[in-house]
C-alpha cells in the first residue's frame, strides 16, 4: 500500500473533475495544478497550489512549458526507500508526488476537425505524456490516471484503502498509461507520415482502439477481437446479435465493393468474403432481387450491403430469406421495423463509413503485409478495345461493371454480367479455366436459359486460349481482361475469329 499525500492534476478534458476533488479532500490529499485545470479547481471551491508557485518557476512560452521542471519530475520519479534519492530530494527541498492525473491535448479530435497545420502542432501535448511516462515508470510508488473512465476505479480504490492504493492497482494503471502515450505518439507519427506522403516509413506504428472482444475468432477454439484504427468512421450496429469475427470479415468485404458502386445505387451479397451477387439496377427492390438471383443458394446465410437507404419494399424482400447481416446507407423507419422482426438479424448502418483513406493489413509469422486498398475508379480511359468488333456504350458500361466486381472476388476470378447485374461468379480457383466453369455453371443453374448479351470479366489475363474459348462457347459475347500475357495476340486472334468483343484493362486486379 502507498498512502497518497500529494497529487498533480493536469487535464485537457475536465469532465468528472468534481468527483475526484471530493474524494481527494476527503483524504486530505494536497493538489498541485496549472493553467485551466488550476482555474477550474479553484472555481469549484477547492484548495490547490499552482505549479509555478510550487516550483518557483513561472509558466513560459505561452504555456508550452509548465510542468517540465526538476521539482515535479524528481517528486514523481524518486525511489522512496533509496537513500541517495531521499538525500537528493532533501538537499533540493523537493517533495514526493504520489498521484498524477493527466489527460492529453485532443490531438486526434483536432486532426479530424481541421487541416490547419499550426493549430494541429499546438495540440501536440509535451508535458502531459512526460508526466504520465514518469509516473507509469515509477508505479511501485506512484499512481497514474490517464482516462476519465478510470475515475470511478480510483475513487473505489481510495475508499477501499482509506486514501492509499495497492501495487496491483498501480501496475494496472501503469500498463494503461503506457498504452495511452504509445497510442498518442502513433497518432502524431502517422499524421506526419501522411502530410509527407510517406506511406511506408522505416518504422510503422499501428495503433487501434478496442471496439469489442468477440465470442471467438474464425473458429470456436480461437480468440478474437476487433479494433478501430480510426474514430472517424465506425460501423453502427442497430439490431441483432453481436457481429462475429466471420461476420465482420464478410462485412468489410461487402462494404468495400458496395462503396465503389455508383452513388446511392447497388446491392452486394457476400458469402465467405466473396461476392455471390451484385446489381446496380436503379430500382432498390429490383437491385436486391437481381443480386439474389445471381446465386440464391449461396446467398442463404449471407451478408447484404446496400449502397442506398433501405426502404420498406426492399426490407420485405430481404425478410423472405435467411440473412446474417443487412448493411445500408441508412434505413427508413418502416424498413427497420420490418427487419427487426427477426431479432437476431444484425442490422448495420454504414452511412458514416468512408473507404477513401484505408490501408489493408495481413499478418502472419510475426510479419505484417501492408498495402493501399484497390479502390481505383475506372473510366473508359483505363481500357482499350483490341478486337475488330467494338462494344456499344451500354455493353462497355457492363464490361466495366463486371471488371469492378471481379477485383473483389478472390483470384482466380471470373464474373459474368447481364444488364448491370451479375449472373455468374467463379472464385478462388488455382485454375482460371475452373473459375470459368464455375461461373458458367452458376449462370446456367439460376438464369433460365436467358444467356444473350452476356459479358465476362477476368481479374488477370488469360494465359491460354482455353479459358476465353470456354466462355465464348457458353454464350459470352464480350470479355474484359488485363493485358500482359505473352499470348495476348493469340487471345486477340481468337476473339476476331469468333466475332467476340475483347477489351484489355491497363491494370491487373488480383485479390488473394
Amino acid at each position: 500500500m502507498r498512502k497518497i499525500k500529494k497529487a498533480l492534476i493536469s487535464l485537457s478534458d475536465k469532465s468528472g473533475l468534481k468527483e475526484i476533488l471530493i474524494n481527494l479532500k476527503k483524504y486530505k490529499i494536497e493538489i498541485i495544478s496549472s493553467g485551466g485545470t488550476y482555474k477550474e479547481i479553484k472555481k469549484l471551491g477547492y484548495n490547490c497550489t499552482e505549479v509555478s508557485n510550487f516550483t518557483g518557476s513561472p509558466e513560459i512560452l505561452n504555456g508550452r512549458v509548465k510542468t517540465l521542471h526538476p521539482k515535479i519530475h524528481a517528486g514523481i520519479l524518486s525511489i522512496r526507500n533509496k537513500k541517495s534519492h531521499k538525500k537528493d530530494l532533501k538537499k533540493n527541498k523537493f517533495q514526493e508526488i504520489d498521484l498524477v492525473i493527466v489527460n492529453f491535448y485532443p490531438f486526434e479530435k483536432i486532426i479530424n476537425e481541421t487541416r490547419n497545420h499550426k493549430r494541429i502542432i499546438e495540440n501536440i501535448d509535451i508535458g502531459g505524456p512526460t508526466l504520465v511516462r514518469a509516473a507509469a515508470k515509477n508505479y511501485k510508488y506512484v499512481t497514474v490516471i490517464t482516462n476519465l473512465n478510470q475515475y470511478n476505479e480510483l475513487i473505489h480504490e481510495l475508499n477501499e484503502n482509506k486514501g492509499s492504493t495497492n501495487i496491483k492497482f498501480r501496475k494496472k494503471m501503469s500498463e494503461i498509461a503506457f498504452s495511452e502515450t504509445g497510442y498518442y505518439d502513433s497518432l502524431i507519427t502517422n499524421y506526419f507520415n501522411k502530410i509527407s506522403n510517406n506511406i511506408f516509413p522505416n518504422k510503422k506504428l499501428i495503433a487501434g482502439n478496442l471496439v469489442e472482444k468477440l465470442r471467438y475468432g474464425e473458429n470456436p477454439h480461437q480468440y478474437g477481437a476487433v479494433y478501430s484504427l480510426s474514430n472517424k468512421s465506425r460501423l453502427n450496429q442497430i439490431n441483432g446479435k453481436q457481429l462475429s469475427y466471420n461476420n465482420l470479415n464478410d462485412t468489410f468485404s461487402a462494404l468495400t465493393l458496395s462503396k465503389t458502386l455508383p452513388k446511392n445505387t447497388g446491392t452486394v451479397i457476400v458469402k465467405h468474403a466473396n461476392p455471390c451477387g451484385v446489381s446496380i439496377n436503379k430500382n432498390k427492390q429490383e437491385s436486391f432481387k437481381l443480386a439474389l438471383n445471381s446465386d440464391p443458394i449461396s446467398a442463404f446465410g449471407g451478408i447484404v450491403a446496400c449502397n442506398f437507404k433501405v426502404d420498406k419494399k426492399t426490407a420485405v424482400e430481404m425478410n423472405k430469406i435467411f440473412l446474417e447481416v443487412v448493411i445500408g446507407n441508412g434505413f427508413e423507419k418502416k424498413a427497420l421495423n420490418i427487419l427487426k422482426r427477426k431479432k437476431n438479424l444484425r442490422i448495420v448502418d454504414s452511412s458514416n463509413i468512408n473507404i477513401d483513406d484505408i490501408q489493408n493489413f495481413s499478418s502472419n509469422f510475426n510479419s505484417i503485409l501492408l498495402q493501399t486498398t484497390d479502390l481505383k475508379k475506372f473510366t473508359k480511359r483505363d481500357f482499350k478495345v483490341v478486337s475488330k468488333v467494338k462494344p456499344t456504350t451500354v455493353m462497355m458500361k457492363n464490361l466495366i461493371f463486371a471488371f469492378n466486381v471481379s477485383r473483389f472476388v478472390k483470384s482466380n476470378a471470373i464474373v459474368l454480367v447481364k444488364e448491370n447485374s451479375t449472373v455468374g461468379i467463379g472464385s478462388g480457383q488455382p485454375s482460371r479455366v475452373d473459375s470459368c466453369k464455375i461461373a458458367v455453371n452458376k449462370m446456367k443453374q439460376f438464369n433460365n436459359n436467358n444467356w444473350q448479351n452476356i459479358v465476362a470479366a477476368s481479374d488477370a489475363f488469360f494465359p491460354f486460349v482455353d479459358g476465353i474459348e470456354y466462355l465464348v462457347q457458353s454464350g459470352v459475347s464480350a470479355v474484359v481482361q488485363p493485358s500482359g500475357s505473352i499470348r495476348d495476340k493469340e487471345i486477340i486472334n481468337f476473339a476476331n475469329k469468333t466475332g467476340t468483343i475483347l477489351v484489355f484493362s491497363k491494370t491487373r486486379h488480383f485479390r488473394h
